[in-house]
């Protein structure tokens, strides 16, 4: 099977010659039919002349073909003598003819008569009269007059002659354009398709290792560019994708290792020697807390799995952030009873964004769950809405009167299995570090995110911004 490049060359260079042919006969035919016509034309002239001269004539004058002299006193002529001419009656029957026609007689048919006694001019091809085929026009004389018509005969010979030359030029034209839009397109096909083996080539040395190299940009913006654009951009995603794959794999196999370890390390410890049935059951209350923090993290493992595919994704909709931040409030609230914090929502103006609820509402759950484990006892959490008209945007504000976020730990804060200074301090506040990254994770996939800051009296703030709603 022909390649690509070949098809592609053959195809260029039967367009060419179809089209070529198509304009080679054109206009070999036009030129052919404006060659004859000059001769016809010229052929017609002489007629008419001798019409004109019998008409002016005597009725009793002699008739006789009108040739230049041939005295040596004659001024030199330039009119030509190899036309034949002749005159014919009524009957057919030849009154004078041309000193160059000598004996012979042009042919008149009866079906001629008849034609030119209805006063037609007649045009006719002679191909077996003579040496060389020949163009005869003959032209009734008008008026009562014994010559019927004048008939005047040419040789093809020079037309042909000149229709030859010329169809040798087409050819000889056609070949060389031929030649050189062939090679031309073939050189221009494989200039483009060497480029194309270049980007193939360089993109098969890049491996699973080397995703983070880019193929060189020719540095022009035809489809060879765009096409080195496309590749790139491909490559940056896949790259993405396998980074994602293996930061997965490598926070799920950390994160997984401690409790798995915790929990065989005391199920050893309790089966190494007998116990008390209450040693037993405080054993597997510990191992099912242990089970449940990992039932936990597997399931949040697998939602960012499927954000990062782009699986995790719900429609949009308008939803009311001051509604889902009341039932937020209500869920959160014996937690935050008994750990001696108050949660409330301030006067605020109600805003609506265009969001999957099911993700806002997972979001402004986590806000309240970190603000109410990380605010001292006494303290208060606020939460309070706006609509940032600069930006179009839906702005919902969680604000606690904890110690606030470390420096350190801003540029940090959204990471995976991340845990802040004062978090990793206090072993008693629970958490896996994954619920911040999760929120941030639900909310790019809506066209949000999340905006975290210190108050400057002291405390945490974080901001959910999404697109505000009509």
């Amino acid at each position: 099977m022909l390649s690509l490049h070949r098809r592609l060359a053959l195809a260029h260079v039967s367009v060419i010659v179809v089209v070529m042919t198509i304009a080679a006969a054109g206009s070999y035919f036009v030129f052919a039919r404006n060659v004859r016509a000059e001769l016809d034309a010229a052929l017609l002239a002489l007629a008419e002349t001798e019409v004109s001269m019998l008409a002016a004539s005597r009725e009793d004058a002699p008739v006789e073909v009108h040739e230049a002299s041939r005295g040596t006193s004659a001024a030199p002529s330039f009119v030509r003598l190899d036309r034949l001419v002749q005159m014919v009656d009524g009957q057919g029957d030849v009154l004078a003819r041309s000193a160059n026609l000598g004996e012979a007689q042009l042919p008149i048919p009866h079906m001629l008569l008849d034609r030119l006694a209805a006063n037609e001019t007649v045009f006719q091809t002679l191909d077996g009269f003579g040496d060389e085929p020949m163009r005869m026009v003959s032209v009734p004389v008008p008026g009562p007059h014994r010559v019927l018509a004048v008939q005047v005969a040419g040789s093809l010979d020079d037309v042909n002659h000149v229709l030859t030359a010329a169809s040798i030029l087409f050819l000889a034209l056609g070949g060389v354009l031929l030649l050189t839009l062939g090679t031309a397109g073939a050189l221009v096909t494989r200039r483009a398709f060497d480029a194309i083996a270049d980007v193939v080539q360089q993109a098969r040395r890049i491996g699973d290792r080397d995703l983070g190299e880019r193929l060189p940009h020719p540095g022009t913006r035809d489809e060879i560019g765009r096409l080195v654009d496309t590749l790139n951009a491909m490559l940056a995603r896949i790259e993405a994708g396998m980074e994602a794959q293996r930061r997965f794999t490598s926070d799920a196999s950390h994160e997984l290792r401690s409790p798995l370890s915790r929990l065989r390390t005391e199920l050893e410890l309790t089966l190494r020697h007998p116990r008390e049935n209450h040693v037993y059951v405080q054993t597997l209350h510990s191992a099912l807390e242990e089970v449940e923090s990992l039932t936990l993290l597997v399931e949040e493992l697998l939602v960012l799995a499927r954000l990062d595919a782009g699986q995790e994704r719900d429609d949009a909709e308008t939803v009311a952030l001051d509604l889902l931040a009341e039932e937020a409030v209500r869920r959160i609230e014996p937690m935050a009873r008994e750990s001696g914090v108050k949660v409330s929502i301030e006067p605020s103006p109600p805003v609506a964004a265009i969001a999957a609820r099911g993700a806002v509402a997972l979001a402004i759950a986590n806000l309240l769950d970190n603000a109410v484990k990380f605010s001292p006892q006494g303290t208060e959490v606020r939460v309070w809405f706006l609509a940032d008209m600069d930006t179009s945007e839906a702005v919902l504000c969680v604000a606690d009167g904890g110690a606030g976020i470390a420096k350190d730990d801003l540029p940090h804060l959204f990471k995976r299995f991340y845990r802040g200074a004062a978090a990793r301090s206090d072993e008693k506040t629970p958490g896996l570090g994954l619920g911040l990254a999760l929120s941030q994770a639900v909310l790019h996939a809506q066209g949000g995110r999340i905006e975290a800051s210190n108050e400057q009296a002291g405390g945490a703030r974080f901001e959910i911004r999404l697109p505000l709603a009509p």
